[in-house]
């Protein structure tokens, strides 16, 4: 089992329960912002590559920060809707922070890594340090 799997064992027994909890109560419809930064993670022999999903949010906005094996990806998002209903107008205006943090198995070269913003999804690809895989020990 990798680190990774070991803390999301908790939070799959109830998924939204624990999201919709921890965050503030949302002012605009759910599905036009952002409630947690959804990834995708996989890894190859040299690398991890990390798919994350930030609608709305722009690059300066965006905060990646590694340390060793753990990795946080943090944005400001600001959102603003307008409405027109005859002589009325509906404004309404949300400015908020979304976050993720994680774990992976060995260690970053955080001197490698590169993020790159397409589209509302944030690309990074973490290579692995030299010298900073796992090994399993024998008992003897």
């Amino acid at each position: 089992m990798n680190a990774l799997t070991r803390f999301d064992r908790i939070d799959n027994l109830f998924p939204e329960l624990f999201r919709r909890w921890a965050r503030p109560m949302q002012l605009i419809d759910e599905n036009t912002l952002p409630a947690d930064i959804r990834v995708d993670i996989s890894e190859n022999d040299k690398e991890y590559l990390v798919s994350a999903e930030l609608p709305g949010a722009k690059k300066e906005d965006i905060r990646v920060s590694i340390d060793g094996n753990y990795v946080s990806i943090a944005a400001e998002v600001k959102k603003e809707q307008e409405e027109k209903h005859g002589r009325s107008l509906v404004r309404e205006t949300y400015h908020g922070t979304v976050s993720r943090g994680f774990t992976l198995a060995s260690d970053v070269d955080d001197k490698a890594a590169v993020a790159k913003l397409d589209d509302g999804v944030l690309r990074l690809t973490l290579p692995k340090r030299e010298g900073s895989a796992s090994r399993t020990l024998q008992i003897q």
